[in-house]
């Protein structure tokens, strides 16, 4: 289900009942934009009519910590096959047992960087959109951080870092960029908590900011080229048969 508020009971793991009231006001503007979201809105390439692409989701988890109100980022590994040292929410490929996108957010949350599903008010979901390159069709579920509690690394070999980013960071002009890539293309970028945030990721949160009615204005013609260790992370994990 797209839109705000899913229809899930007070019992179930992780999806107290919902209502707007419960939540704090800086997420009102988002939750009431959700429901007229679409796929192309958030990228170009939205999913197949057919159905095809490997099912996934992401966990877009908003705290209020000492600095404000803030996101959960991780930084995966270097060592991955996969998406190796990039910036990312907590996610990945939805498993037979999951229960839709939000069943398979807070469980790879939990099994990334040891968040407890009980802790979080899950607030609603962006309609899915496709990755290309990989042929991931990744749903967003918006979460809300009723009780925070330390969270890191489970694996080391499979995430570096976690970070609570301050949505203040994120929105400050001197942190945001377009990253070029050497194919020419152009994609919004975040200098955040010592990671360069860029391809998907910085897509969704620069989506997510301007929805929350959070983004500030920045100067579009900042530029900055992907680092070479970036790179050559990316295209050391790219599948050899992926869609360019």
């Amino acid at each position: 289900m797209s839109g705000a508020f899913p229809d899930v009971g007070p019992d179930t793991p992780g999806h107290p009942e919902p209502g707007v009231d419960a939540l704090p006001t800086f997420l009102h503007r988002l939750v009431e934009a959700l429901p007229r979201v679409r796929s192309e809105q958030i990228s170009r390439f939205v999913p197949a009519p057919d159905g095809s692409g490997r099912p996934s989701a992401v966990l877009i988890l908003f705290g209020e910590g000492e600095n404000g109100p803030d996101v959960l980022l991780l930084q995966r590994a270097a060592t991955l096959r996969k998406h190796a040292g990039q910036p990312a929410f907590p996610g990945g490929a939805t498993d037979p047992e999951d229960d839709g996108p939000i069943g398979t957010a807070l469980r790879e949350a939990n099994e990334e960087v040891g968040l407890d599903p009980d802790s979080v008010r899950v607030i609603g979901e962006l309609p899915p959109v496709l990755i290309p390159v990989s042929g991931f069709v990744v749903t967003g579920v918006l979460g809300w951080w009723e009780n925070p509690h330390p969270v890191g690394p489970a694996d080391p070999a499979e995430v570096a870092t976690v970070a609570r980013v301050p949505i203040a960071e994120l929105v400050d002009p001197d942190n945001r960029f377009r990253v070029r890539h050497p194919s020419g293309v152009l994609g919004p970028g975040f200098g955040v908590s010592d990671m360069f945030v860029w391809g998907f990721t910085a897509g969704l949160i620069s989506f997510v900011l301007d929805l929350g009615g959070w983004s500030r204005p920045w100067n579009r013609r900042n530029m900055r080229d992907l680092p070479a260790e970036d790179l050559a992370l990316a295209m050391r994990t790219r599948p050899p048969d992926a869609v360019r």
